[in-house]
């Protein structure tokens, strides 16, 4: 073991660290040198919008230490930024292990500091707190969550006043004064006054809202003809997605209630992800068993969701991301197409689907794009006051309804899609077969997304050594496609290979890799910023003259990103 490694673990031996931690520490030193090593080979960052990780001792860990340091630091921050002023924070937290002990030290740490704390009662889904922070008029917001990430993990998400998570320069800022600060300098005595226990009030008003939103103009008899099965995956999206659709007149709701109980080891699936098919292959089944229509399944903090409906063959079949986010965006552009005042803007990021923008523009509405992230979206709302924002999302199963929460909200989207659906059937139609549609009338473009997962440090010394190999040996040709752009967001430099003229790109710096070719094609590289993994984003393209050939196409299509993936070692 490297000396300054085990010097690093045997300062938590002593104050200010508590007994549990020193003695989880000694048993790791004496016990598991390769642990101990995983747990202090460095620290765990507080990124630009949080910090998510492995729970237990070590500064390479989520734990009371590694949240106090971050919580001391916002606090220190916020009187520097909020002077002679109450500061007001609301938190939240999901179903995972230690989130509600960990949420309750979080509090403790900002009520030490003189931070008002408004903490919800149980756990809620995470847009709630983005709804919550602006309802309350808080300067801050911290929601306890890892997401999707395995059973081990937690993380702390941090959003600012307007509802959206950290952005410049406020992320730097903090980052800064976290940096400055030591262990010891976490200040945990409460003072009990300072913490309110919020609940029902806020939920009731954020599903009124999230109705408000997410229901469109159809009929009644369409809702309630329409057959769902709903799953939230063991997580916190059952305190409100089952009030919300039936508020909204949904009446023939299935649960999977093997699922429908918050538990942090998600005991019935490999992992809660709604991206991943496993997942909701339960929520299928009982789709299948009562003949309902389409199947929604949440995250463990309901801010994403995934969805299967029948294909033409009666069949249930799994959306993409990116595919459900332009079934989305297209429902919103034909509910405004009557009433655009050409200030409207739809939002989505550059490893998304490009058929965002071609659908969007050609509705004649402005089209936007971020970087990945919805804190980036909901800056665009922030910068531009005087616009409208209809809609949008990313490619990983998350979208945002107009801006009520300035996040990404599987709790309103689940009632669009719902909504959407129930329109599409109550006309003769579904939801495949609209999909269907709009690639013939705007382009077939097909995605997949190609996630490697690079554990521990070697793990992340692969990672970089795969984006870097990407930069210096850049690809020529995808698949007999002559490459004619790359977009180095890192570097900010987009370079033409046609004229050889660089400019630059507006966007922040981002590790950020993305090739197009002479056809379309498109391949971005990042890696992901929540978890070990290099992630590859595949976009092919062409016309789809008639459904009749959809099923033709698609093959195509799909053997095209097959030999692309072949070509880069995926």
């Amino acid at each position: 073991m490297k000396k300054e490694i085990l010097e690093k673990a045997q300062e938590w031996l002593a104050e200010p660290f508590d007994q549990d931690t020193q003695q989880s520490v000694q048993h790791l030193i004496q016990n598991d040198p390769s642990t101990l090593e995983d747990a202090f080979y460095t620290n765990i960052d507080f990124g630009t919008g949080g910090m998510r990780g492995i729970m237990g001792a070590g500064t390479n860990r989520i734990n009371k230490y590694t949240l106090g340091k971050n919580t001391q630091g916002i606090s220190n921050y916020l009187k520097k930024t909020f002077p002679n002023t109450i500061h007001r924070v609301v938190i939240a937290y999901d179903c995972r292990h230690n989130s509600k002990s960990l949420a309750k030290i979080v509090a403790d740490v900002f009520s030490a500091n003189r931070v008002k704390v408004f903490l919800f009662e149980d756990l809620r889904p995470t847009p709630e707190l983005s709804y919550a922070l602006k309802k309350l008029d808080c300067h801050c917001g911290i929601v306890l969550t890892a997401s999707h990430n395995p059973p081990e993990y937690n993380g702390y998400k941090v959003y600012w006043q307007d509802g959206g998570q950290l952005v410049p320069p406020q992320d730097q800022d903090i980052i800064e004064e976290i940096n400055q600060l030591q262990f010891k300098d976490i200040v945990f005595q409460p003072q009990e006054n300072l913490i309110s226990v919020i609940g029902q009030d806020i939920d009731k008003q954020f599903i009124k809202d999230a109705i408000k939103n997410g229901q469109k103009n159809i009929s009644q008899s369409a809702r309630e003809n329409l057959k769902v099965v709903f799953t939230p995956i063991h997580g916190t999206s059952i305190k409100s997605i089952p009030q919300t659709l039936s508020q909204a007149g949904y009446k023939q709701l299935k649960i999977v209630e093997e699922q429908a109980e918050p538990d942090g080891d998600f005991p019935t699936v490999k992992s809660p992800n709604p991206e991943e098919p496993e997942a909701l292959k339960m929520a299928i089944n009982l789709a299948n068993k009562h003949e309902s229509d389409i199947v929604i399944g949440t995250d463990p903090d309901s801010d994403r969701l995934g969805i299967a409906v029948r294909n033409e063959n009666n069949n249930m079949v799994l959306l993409n991301g990116n595919q459900t986010m332009v079934l989305m965006t297209w429902f919103l552009l034909e509910e405004y197409k009557t009433k655009l005042k050409g200030n409207e803007f739809v939002a989505s990021t550059v490893v998304s689907t490009p058929m965002m923008r071609v659908m969007t523009e050609n509705y004649g509405v402005e089209y936007m794009e971020t970087l990945t992230g919805f804190k980036w979206i909901a800056d665009l709302i922030k910068t531009f006051p005087k616009k409208h924002f209809i809609g949008g999302g990313e490619e990983s199963f998350g979208f945002m309804v107009g801006d009520f929460v300035r996040d990404k909200d599987a709790v309103t989207s689940t009632l669009l899609i719902c909504e959407i659906a129930a329109y599409l059937k109550s006309m003769g139609s579904s939801v495949y077969e609209k999909l269907i549609a709009l690639y013939t009338e705007h382009g077939f473009y097909k995605e997949e997304l190609v996630a490697l997962v690079k554990k521990g440090i070697q793990g992340q010394k692969e990672i970089q050594q795969k984006m870097k190999n990407l930069r210096d040996h850049p690809l020529k040709e995808i698949c007999g496609e002559k490459v004619i752009l790359i977009e180095d967001y890192l570097n900010s430099v987009s370079k033409n290979l046609q004229n050889h003229e660089r400019s630059q790109l507006g966007l922040p710096q981002s590790n950020v890799l993305i090739y197009y070719t002479e056809n379309g094609t498109k391949v971005a590289a990042r890696p992901s910023g929540t978890e070990p993994k290099i992630k590859f984003y595949i976009s092919v393209n062409t016309t789809l003259k008639s459904p009749e050939t959809y099923k033709e196409v698609d093959k195509v299509l799909e053997e095209k990103i097959n030999k692309i993936k072949k070509e880069i070692g995926l």
